[in-house]
C-alpha cells in the first residue's frame, strides 16, 4: 500500500501509545527510528539494534542508545489497508521489544509476536 512517511510515522506513534505496559516500563536509552529499506536488501520489517536488559550491565556516561529500527518499506508492501499496516507496526515494535527484554526468537513466536 501507498502511504506518506507523515501517516506512517502517525501510525508508529499510535501503536507506541498501545504497547503493553510490561514492555515499556522501565525503557531506558531506547530510541525508535523509521527507515525506508533495511541495507540488506532483505524484507526484513524492523530490527534491535544493542544489549537487551538480561546481558547488560548499566550504561557508561555517553553509551549510544539502543536503537529499535521499523522499515517503512517492507512493512508497507506487505499490507493492504491501513488497519493491517498499523497491526503489523504494532506487532513488530512488540517483537522488537521483546528482544529489549531478552526474549528469545522462538519465544516471541511461540507468544504470537513473530
Amino acid at each position: 500500500m501507498d502511504i506518506t512517511d507523515d501517516a506512517f510515522e502517525a501510525l508508529v506513534e499510535e501503536a507506541l501509545g498501545e504497547l503493553p505496559e510490561q514492555l515499556i516500563e522501565g525503557l531506558d536509552n531506547v530510541i525508535f527510528v523509521v527507515e525506508d529499506e533495511p541495507e540488506d536488501g532483505s524484507d526484513t520489517l524492523g530490527y534491535y539494534d544493542g544489549t537487551a536488559l538480561t546481558e547488560r550491565d548499566s550504561y557508561g556516561y555517553g553509551q549510544l542508545p539502543d536503537r529499535i529500527v521499523l522499515f517503512s518499506g517492507p512493512l508497507s508492501r506487505m499490507c493492504g489497508s491501513e488497519d493491517e499496516l498499523y497491526n503489523e507496526i504494532w506487532i513488530t515494535l512488540v517483537h522488537e521489544l521483546g528482544h529489549y527484554h531478552g526474549i528469545e526468537e522462538d519465544e516471541l513466536h511461540a507468544l504470537g509476536w513473530g
